[in-house]
């Protein structure tokens, strides 16, 4: 939990300490889930590493698959994956800019109490 109004604001460093952790907990959270459709893209649809790459961090990245599943296991792993990508972008995204929203706004409520 992150310091209340009723707290000053935290030191420059120690807040770029905590957008440093919070950006790698996103990075840790993309990485594991690239694998993860890597390896469902490579046992399913028997893609190579680099197909499956591909595949999967565009459905990370939201523009959606490049190959077309042929499996009907495939299919339903491609679907299941792209709804889990969607959620780990906004949780990436927010993971990321919290400590930022959370400073401004403890900025705006700090300086109006002093």
């Amino acid at each position: 939990m992150y310091e209340s109004s009723k707290h000053k604001p935290i030191r420059l460093s120690a807040f770029l300490s905590r957008l440093c952790l919070h950006t790698l907990i996103a990075l840790a959270l993309l990485f594991f889930s690239l694998g993860l459709g890597m390896f469902g893209y490579m046992e399913l649809e028997h893609l190579s590493a680099v197909d499956a790459f591909l595949n999967s961090s565009m459905l990370l990245g939201g523009m959606g698959p490049v190959n077309t599943p042929g499996t009907t296991s495939g299919k339903l792993f491609a679907g299941f994956y792209a709804l889990y990508a969607g959620l780990v972008f906004i949780v990436a995204a927010s993971l990321i800019f919290s400590p930022v929203i959370h400073r401004i706004l403890h900025k705006f409520h700090w300086d109006s109490r002093v």
